[in-house]
């Protein structure tokens, strides 16, 4: 049966402060366990097919956890997990985990020139080998910086998380526009309208907020390179799941079928290579 809507950008975890420490005293109503079963009902409700769940931790354990969910839920239809890219054995490392669809590192909150360290690039060499996509986690500050390491991976599958995070509360626009625009002229570079409820005003914002920075990114990208993910559990912080899911409803329907189609479901299943369930 094919899969009628996707969402690209899903988070399970279980709760520790020790492991989680980023769930600060603004987000402490998301201190406590996220796993398939309990969003399942969410997805059931609004005509999710399925998930690709991303890494939340640098953690190989974790990324062995989220493959076990995978086997476990029928929902979770990819996993982006993590590996120390930098590692000499990367290859090896990664040859342990041949169920995954793609790496994650959480280099938003790398010192700069993390992408263009020279053990950084050899791992994601090693990803290109084995066909596995690279999600780009990063600020706005960073763009250039990852428009260098696309340009030396041609050949590498990235995808920009979180439309690498505007200032939507601020209201900026401009200098993210410009690298955004800039990144997207490598065709290796797709793009995941994600997280951006927790980048406006957590208490007041509405979608016209969130559509100029909506509108720049599908002008660069175009829907064939956009796919669309909650960022749930985190999205909690400021939406409920389904606000967020009919933000991106509403905002495609402008698009054709073919177009709306592509964006909500078949453009995370060419990138990852998923498979239904």
């Amino acid at each position: 049966m094919p899969l009628s809507r996707v969402d690209a950008h899903v988070h399970f975890w279980r709760y520790t402060p020790e492991e989680y420490p980023w769930l600060d005293e603004p987000l402490r109503a998301l201190r406590r366990d996220f796993l398939p079963a309990d969003l399942e009902p969410e997805l059931k409700a609004r005509g999710v097919s399925g998930v690709v769940a991303v890494q939340a931790r640098q953690s190989l354990l974790e990324t062995e956890w989220l493959l076990e969910l995978q086997q476990q839920s029928s929902s979770v239809l990819g996993v982006v997990g993590w590996v120390d890219l930098r590692t000499d054995d990367v290859s090896s490392v990664l040859g342990r985990f041949p169920s995954l669809c793609g790496v994650r590192h959480i280099a938003q909150g790398e010192a700069p020139g993390f992408l263009l360290n020279r053990e950084f690039s050899r791992g994601i060499a090693a990803l290109t080998a084995r066909d596995l996509a690279y999600d780009l986690l990063i600020y706005e500050n960073q763009l250039s910086e990852a428009a260098e390491l696309v340009d030396r991976h041609p050949q590498q599958r990235f995808v920009l998380d979180h439309l690498a995070k505007p200032r939507i509360a601020a209201r900026e626009l401009s200098s993210w526009a410009s690298a955004l625009r800039r990144l997207a002229q490598r065709p290796n570079v797709w793009l995941k309208i994600s997280g951006l409820v927790t980048e406006a005003d957590w208490a007041t914002w509405t979608p016209n907020d969130l559509e100029p920075y909506l509108n720049v990114a599908l002008e660069a990208f175009g829907p064939e390179r956009a796919m669309c993910g909650s960022d749930h559990p985190v999205c909690l912080a400021a939406a409920s799941y389904e606000r967020v899911q009919a933000v991106v409803s509403s905002f495609i329907a402008r698009l054709t079928e073919s177009e709306q189609a592509q964006i909500l479901a078949q453009n995370a299943i060419s990138f990852y290579k998923l498979r239904p369930r």
